[in-house]
Formats: structure tokens, sequence, C-alpha cells
């Protein structure tokens, strides 16, 4: 029976499983939004639609098909062959999202904390592993119960910076950098945001689907894009505002937290590594269930392991995997957006509406159809002498 998943916490849900390190940090939103200047707000707000509608076209085939993990859904959209491809691709990103994440962790420890690095990887993936563990309620209601602090500090942060240096904000209207951007042009950035965001969150998104009611997925992906883009284009005025003081940082909005005084500083701090935990649980949580299957010894042997070896991998260093696994994942992503795409496209020419109440479906018209040709023949032999 469905779980009573209310539209806010599908929404948070969805926020949550996105943003991470990167998008907290303003790093993210920097390289593939930020050095576009004014530019960068079209970028956002296509890459909110996009949100939108992919997010809620994977809840929904979450919800026909009761998905315990992402392969389902991802062999329903893309048909074995790109199901396949895709599916490789996401479960190597599942596993480098988490490495990331203790790259991240362990970055803010020796900035903000001083200290070591393995200290703050360490018990972020500790604090990961005992969630997961516990399993996939856990899991969604951990990270729905974080993420409305995550974008209201977000938000908070930003807009104030904005409303506090209005006149920079104006004197940088004109502001790009735009041969230091992740890819060389907004639409692109948009694309590529959207896809390897999408990647990651389908691990929490397709088995979300199947313990929700389906009236509640429209609206719940509605307002979880709805937030990300607000929360992406305010860090992005945010960053214009403090160009170019900022974009030498690894970490923007510590620096910029840290201009209204230094208790916010390391308030933000904590709110950055919470946002790390959410992206880190979704990532291991998916990376396990699409492996071994959600429960059992496997899920718990796999888990263990899997944590053990991304804390090795974490200590790459944070920027460093960031500028390179995320673009290239978003490449491979498309694969998955093209999908999905298919996939709705095919419902409505077959008129099996991928989006409740939009259209008639066929089994229902042929019926309707053949009862008026039977009466008119009917009819017709009445008349007949």
């Amino acid at each position: 029976m469905a779980k009573q998943y209310s539209t806010w916490q599908i929404a948070a849900t969805y926020i949550g499983t996105v943003v991470g390190a990167g998008f907290a940090s303003g790093q993210e939103v920097l390289q593939f939004f930020g050095y576009f200047g004014l530019r960068g707000i079209l970028g956002l707000i296509l890459a909110t639609a996009l949100f939108i509608f992919f997010g809620y076209t994977v809840l929904r085939l979450g919800f026909q098909l009761k998905a315990e993990s992402h392969l389902e859904v991802m062999h329903r959209a893309g048909g074995a062959f790109i199901g396949r491809a895709v599916d490789a691709v996401t479960t190597f990103f599942l596993f480098g999202a988490l490495a990331v994440m203790a790259a991240g962790s362990g970055a803010i420890f020796r900035q903000e904390f001083h200290l070591p690095v393995l200290l703050g990887s360490s018990l972020l993936i500790a604090i990961t592993l005992v969630t997961v563990l516990a399993g996939i309620e856990k899991v969604i209601g951990s990270i729905s119960l974080v993420a409305p602090v995550l974008i209201a500090s977000v938000l908070g942060i930003s807009l104030a910076t904005v409303a506090k240096n209005l006149p920079a904000l104006v004197a940088n209207l004109s502001w790009e950098e735009t041969n230091r951007a992740a890819v060389s042009s907004w639409p692109l950035a948009a694309l590529l945001y959207a896809s390897y965001n999408l990647v990651l969150s389908i691990a929490v998104l397709g088995p979300l689907g199947a313990l929700a009611r389906q009236e509640r997925l429209l609206p719940g992906a509605f307002l979880g894009g709805l937030g990300l883009g607000l929360g992406a284009i305010a860090i992005t005025l945010a960053l214009i505002t403090t160009a170019p003081a900022v974009t030498a940082l690894e970490v923007p909005m510590l620096y910029i937290a840290g201009s209204f005084s230094p208790v916010l500083r390391i308030f933000y701090s904590a709110v950055l590594l919470a946002e790390i935990f959410t992206t880190a649980v979704s990532s291991l949580y998916g990376f396990a269930a699409r492996l071994a299957g959600p429960g059992g010894n496997n899920f718990r042997r796999l888990a263990i392991g899997a944590s053990a070896v991304a804390l090795a991998a974490g200590q790459a260093g944070f920027s460093r995997l960031v500028a390179t696994l995320f673009p290239l994942v978003g490449y491979a992503g498309f694969l998955l957006l093209g999908g999905l795409a298919y996939y709705v496209l095919k419902e409505i020419l077959a008129l099996r509406p991928a989006f409740p109440g939009r259209l008639v479906p066929a089994p229902a018209r042929r019926p309707i159809l053949g009862a008026v040709l039977e009466r008119r023949g009917k009819a017709g032999e009445k008349e007949r002498p």
C-alpha cells in the first residue's frame, strides 16, 4: 500500500538528493552558470523546467513499475540497450558522487575547523552508512527533514547579499568570464546540469514514486524543481554581486556567509555538511540497491565496502573531482534524458498519457466509436423495407 508521503516530502526529497557539496558551496553553480553572468540566469530557467518535467516522469515511472531501484525505470524509458548503458553510467556516478561528498566534507573540516581531511570524510561516511542500512524510509525521512533548512539558508544568505550590495550587483551586470566556465555555452550548461543531477536523483526518485500516491507526484516534482531553480538563481545573483573576489575560492558561499559575521559562516558550514550528507545518503543507497537489491546481507556488505572505497577515493580532492566528474556524467546522462523524453512521446502518440487527465486513452475511445457505428448500423437496418 502506498505510503502517505505528502507533496512537500516528495519535493523536499527531490531537493535534498540534488543539493549537495557542489550546489551549496557555490562552486558548481559558479562553473555552470555564474561565469556566464546574467545569461546564466537564462540557463537556470531552462534547467528548472527540465527538473520539473523529468523529475515528474521518473516519479511516475517509479509509481507505475513499483520500482525498488533505478534499474526498472531506466529499462522502461530507454529499452534494453540504452537502459543498460545509462544504468552503468548511473551506477558509476552514484559511487563517484559518494566519493565527491566525502572529499567535500573533508575540505570543510580542513578549511573551516582546521581538522584533518580524513576525519571529516570518515564522519560523513559513517553517518551516511548508518542511515542507509536503516532502509529506504529512513533515507527519505532524513533527506526530506534536512532539505527545508538547506534551501532556506541558501535563499536567505544569497538574497541578503544581493540586498546588502545592490550597487555592486548593478555594477557587475555586464560581468562574465565565460572562458572559465565548465562548458562553452549556457544552453549546454543547463542541459548538462539537469542531466547529471537527474542521474544522481533517479536512485531515490524511482523508489519514492513507488511509495507515494499518484496525485501527489506532479505537485511534488513541480515544487522540488522550482525550489532547486530558485535556490540556484539566488546563488548566481550572489556570486555576480561579489565577483570577481569569490571566483578564486573553492567554497565561495562560505566567503559570502562570512561577510555578514563569523557566526553565520560557522552556521553555513554546518548547513553545507548537512547538504553533503543528503546527497551522500541518496548516492550510497542507490548504488547498493542497484547492485545487491534493497535490504539483505548482500546489500549491507556492499554498502559497507562501497563506503570504505569511497572514503579512500575522496582523498583525491574536492574541486578536482567536481570539475572532472560532473560534466562527463552530464554528457552520458543525455542518454537518460533522451530515453525519458522518448517514453513520454510514445505515450502521447499512443494516447496513453504521461500526464493524467490530458488525453483520453486510446482503448477508451475505440469502444465508444464501435458503439456509435453499431447503433448507426441497427438504425439503417430498421429503415430498410
